[in-house]
């Protein structure tokens, strides 16, 4: 498998950067890393997704604070900056925000390694236009979160043919980084799932129903943490449509926006034990365009956005074909070329290897 592709395969989890070592441990995290100090009550876990965040937020990788090879060493000065800034920024949350992360690295730095304090200069003679302000709902005509979706469950095929298909094979290629690479995806109701990216090795990621697990053919497999596996059950509703009031019972209108120039209703999620989500809905169509999922870590919110398109009909069913997935960090395709519905699939095709890394 290329650089490329594995990347690309890491970033269909929703933080999947933290060493084998830290998986599942909800204990501090100062015993499991070198040389932590502003961050050591938090969950090992956690400590992979508040360095992704930090690098994301700041646009650089992980040499800008660390040496190679000698991680918990403090020969940097970037580093003694980051502890104070992150320092920094609880202070400005615990005093103003009742502890929520309001104010994170990205608040100031935007993806640059130094914030810009001073606005921009005008670069041309044209007038700046003001910011147009979100266009806010017409009193008594915007639909509530129940008619959302029962015009996403209508657009799909009425909630009666839906449940006629209880498992799905696509097969199709994942494109990233400027390479194609054929890809299998196996789906089964209520919420198996596993991905596999056929290369020099076979890639996994899957939900076997309980519980997430990733791994590379002829490797130990390893277990998701339990942020990951929040995420990856999510993907793998087999039904979302009927079940997404469920999981999320206190589904809430947001306020319309527009995605690629499709205007859209917007639903807010929120459940305990489960990822943030804010669901896009096409007007027109009532079909689901967007899902942006957002992982907690110690310094803020990280976010996956997952955009779908290329709806077509099978057995009455419309099902998307392809999907790109977005992070700060990186992104990829997902096309899809066949699609078989109610495809014969043993539970066991999702279960995890024995011998895998807890």
């Amino acid at each position: 498998m290329t650089t490329k592709i594995l990347f690309a395969t890491l970033l269909a989890l929703p933080l999947a950067i933290q060493p084998l070592s830290a998986q599942h441990d909800v204990a501090p995290a100062a015993p499991a890393y070198k040389n932590l100090t502003v961050l050591k009550d938090a969950p090992a876990d956690q400590i992979g997704p508040a360095m992704q965040f930090m690098s994301s937020s700041l646009g650089v990788d992980c040499a800008f604070c660390h040496v190679a090879g000698k991680m918990e060493a403090d020969d940097k000065g970037a580093k003694k900056t980051a502890r104070e800034m992150i320092t920094m920024t609880a202070a400005i949350n615990k005093e103003h925000f009742g502890g929520r992360p309001q104010i994170t690295c990205n608040s100031c730095h935007r993806g640059a390694a130094r914030p810009v304090a001073v606005p921009a200069v005008l670069e041309t003679d044209a007038m700046p236009k003001p910011a147009a302000a979100p266009a806010a709902p017409g009193a008594g005509t915007a639909p509530t979160a129940d008619q959302v979706l029962e015009k996403y469950i209508s657009a799909l095929g009425g909630a009666d043919a839906l449940k006629k298909v209880a498992s799905r094979q696509m097969l199709g290629k994942i494109l990233a980084g400027g390479s194609e690479t054929p890809i299998e995806v196996l789906t089964k109701a209520p919420n198996m799932r596993v991905t596999i990216t056929h290369s020099t090795a076979d890639s996994f990621t899957a939900f076997d129903g309980k519980g997430g697990w990733m791994g590379t053919a002829g490797k130990p497999a390893r277990s998701m943490s339990e942020s990951e596996s929040a995420a990856s059950s999510l993907d793998a509703q087999f039904h979302l449509a009927l079940t997404v009031k469920e999981l999320y019972p206190q589904l809430r209108r947001g306020r319309p926006e527009a995605v690629a120039g499709v205007d859209c209703e917007v639903l807010n999620g929120t459940a305990p034990g489960k990822p943030m989500v804010r669901l896009y809905f096409a007007k027109d169509s009532g079909l689901l365009v967007r899902m942006v999922r957002f992982a907690d870590t110690p310094l803020g919110r990280m976010p996956t956005q997952i955009d779908y398109s290329d709806y077509r009909e099978n057995d009455g069913v419309k099902a998307p074909f392809k999907w790109t997935l977005s992070r700060p960090n990186g992104r990829f395709t997902i096309q899809i070329a066949t699609v078989k519905n109610n495809a014969a699939i043993d539970n066991a095709r999702f279960a995890k290897p024995a011998g895998d890394v807890k």
